[in-house]
């Protein structure tokens, strides 16, 4: 099965930028879609982004216009660009993948946005 490993996280000063890496041990091409989650201290994990197979992006209302996802499956790596980060983005951040017949996590990044 294909392992997930994040990067990228850190410490942040609101209105900064990170960009986290979820970097696959296998092939993402197969994979029918591909997702990044965070979950705050005391809170549900909430679904942040979504990039399917071919391209087509979503994000929860709020990262829209702030963070961005994409994929390169040359490098079998999913990428989510966050820029104008606020303290309430503070999280740590996991990606997803669907593959065929199983489901895959990475461990987590830690993200933290001071004032």
């Amino acid at each position: 099965q294909v392992q997930l490993v994040e990067s990228g996280g850190g410490l942040v000063q609101a209105g900064g930028s990170l960009r986290l890496s979820c970097v696959a041990s296998g092939s993402i091409a197969s994979s029918n879609d591909m997702s990044w989650f965070r979950q705050a201290p005391g809170k549900q994990r909430e679904l942040v982004a979504g990039i399917t197979s071919d391209g087509r992006t979503s994000y929860a209302d709020s990262v829209t216009g702030r963070f961005t996802i994409s994929r390169d499956n040359a490098k079998n790596t999913l990428y989510l660009q966050m820029n104008s980060l606020k303290p309430e983005d503070t999280a740590v951040y996991s990606c997803r993948g669907y593959f065929t017949g199983y489901t895959s996590w990475g461990q987590g990044t830690q993200v933290t946005v001071s004032s």
